[in-house]
This record gives C-alpha cells, sequence and structure tokens, in this order.
C-alpha cells in the first residue's frame, strides 16, 4: 500500500562487488527486500558496472531504484587539504559516453594502484600476491577490502578493520593514493549524464558546521544538487543541521548507510549502526527532481 511505503525507509548509498563490497548486486537486492526496503541505489566507487548487472537482471515491482555511483574528487581550491571529495551521482544513465570514458581511466588507474600496495606490504615483512588477493575478490573488482581480507586469514592482522588502521587507510604505510578527477569534472560528468550531484557522508569533511555551510554553498554555485543528511555515523544534531542547510540553499536530501556487507563490519543496510531511517520521501523529492 502507498501508506506502507512512505513509512518505509529506503538507502541510498549501497556499495557490491561491482567495487568493495561483498554482496553481488542481486544479493543486495534480495537483502533490501528481506529488510522491507522500499528503495535502494547502489553506488559503487567509480563504477557503474553494478548498475548494468541490475538493469539487465530486471528489479522487482516492489522496491524503488534509482541508478547511482559515488565518484572521488579533488575538492574545490580552498579546499584541497580536505583529501577527497566523494560525489553522488543519482539518476545517472550508465551508458552516457563521457561518464563512461572517465570511469574507466579511473578503473585503469585503481588496476596499477592496486600492484603498489601489496609491494608496499611485501616491504613491511607481509607475503601475499596479487594472484592471492584476486583470489579472494572472486571475480569482484579488486580493492583495499580484499588485501585486508587475505591479511587476516594469514593472522598478521585480527580484523578487516584492523588492517585498515595500520596499513591500508589513508597515511598508512602500505597506502597509495587512488586516482581522482576535479570536483567540477565529476559534478558535470554526472549532470551530463542526466543525474543530479550529490555531496556523501559531509562528516568526513572535517568541517565546524559554520565551515560546512560555507563549504556547501560555494559548492551549490558549482553546480551541487543535494547533500547526504541521512548517514550511518550522523549524529542526530549534525543530520538537522543538513537538513536546514539544504533547505535554506534549495538542495535536495539524500541518506543511506554506506553498506559494504562483511567489509564494513557493523554498518547494516537500511539501518546503519542500528539507528538509522531514511525517510521514502528523499527517494520521492530526488526521482521527482531529475532533469
Amino acid at each position: 500500500m502507498a501508506s506502507d511505503r512512505a513509512s518505509a525507509g529506503i538507502d541510498l548509498h549501497i556499495h557490491t562487488t561491482a567495487s568493495d563490497g561483498s554482496l553481488s548486486p542481486q544479493e543486495v537486492v534480495r537483502r533490501a527486500r528481506r529488510a522491507g526496503l522500499a528503495a535502494i541505489a547502489i553506488t559503487d566507487h567509480d563504477t557503474v558496472e553494478g548498475v548494468r548487472q541490475l538493469v539487465a537482471h530486471g528489479l522487482p515491482d516492489d522496491l524503488g531504484f534509482i541508478t547511482g555511483v559515488e565518484i572521488s574528487s579533488l575538492p574545490p581550491a580552498p579546499y584541497r587539504s580536505k583529501g577527497s571529495f566523494h560525489i553522488l551521482g543519482y539518476g545517472i544513465d550508465p551508458e552516457a559516453p563521457p561518464l563512461a570514458e572517465a570511469l574507466e581511466s579511473l578503473r585503469l588507474q585503481r588496476e596499477t594502484r592496486n600492484p603498489q600496495m601489496i609491494d608496499r606490504l611485501n616491504e613491511l615483512g607481509m607475503d601475499l600476491t596479487l594472484a592471492e588477493v584476486s583470489a579472494e575478490a572472486g571475480g569482484a573488482v579488486v580493492g583495499r577490502p580484499h588485501m585486508a581480507a587475505v591479511m587476516v586469514r594469514k593472522k598478521w592482522v585480527g580484523s578487516v578493520a584492523e588492517a585498515f588502521d595500520r596499513y591500508l587507510a589513508t597515511g598508512r604505510p602500505a597506502y597509495v593514493e587512488k586516482g581522482r578527477i576535479d570536483f567540477e569534472n565529476a559534478v558535470s560528468l554526472i549532470r551530463a549524464a542526466g543525474g543530479l550531484p550529490v555531496l556523501a557522508h559531509p562528516v568526513t569533511v572535517g568541517l565546524s558546521p559554520d565551515d560546512l555551510k560555507g563549504l556547501l554553498e560555494s559548492l551549490a554555485r558549482l553546480g551541487l544538487a543535494g547533500v547526504e543528511a541521512y548517514y550511518s555515523t550522523h549524529p542526530p544534531e549534525l543530520t538537522r543541521f543538513l537538513l536546514g542547510c539544504a533547505e535554506s540553499l534549495g538542495l535536495v536530501v539524500t541518506g543511506g548507510s554506506d553498506y559494504h556487507g562483511a567489509y564494513k563490519k557493523g554498518i547494516e543496510l537500511g539501518v546503519g549502526r542500528g539507528d538509522l531511517h531514511v525517510p521514502f520521501d528523499c527517494y520521492a523529492t530526488l526521482t521527482a527532481a531529475l532533469p
């Protein structure tokens, strides 16, 4: 019933085996239906392969779906010290040539990054190979979670989280910078593909509320269309603040768990750490705002 859907939760930030999640796109759909979610978006890092799989496979009538991607971008010049900004692109045409070409370039850069990170782990005394990590990925796109899983299996670390904290996260000994594109280019590619660009998980930017609002104002002038106000690690006061910013700046509001399956312990589909609820209105408003 329509009233049931309106009260149901959604999740617009999900990763699959097409990037660094542990579940296939089809498995995510099955789990979303079991969880009673009303709508989802697949937002894999720098790839739309998971979206393509679902579109080709077909989706159930009782689950809303919007195409998505999460692009790692260089922040605009005044914010370069903040590392990467992650831009969610919703409602994109996954076959749009300029976007597809940019994502293919990022994929090729990732293929050179993985061996470099494995070389660094070898230099740190860990005997693992790209073949082992690829086998762990099981045909999925190889990434840091698969390196971490091998490290856990060989008992060099106690958990995937420890592998990231000690070796694989940004600034740690085995980390190699990933390919990124300029923020303005990411926004342009998403809009040219018929989508809306949204700033992902603002909590990770590390700004004070006043500075964060200033950032959103600057990004809106550069074409940002929305902000992820509902997120697994956003405290309630930050969510309320972002909702206010979105209203005053005319930005759409989105939300999601940033689900990675087994590779991100403690974050569950649709509910994050257990207290996340993204209202169906976010999906309805987002789809209505698409060009």
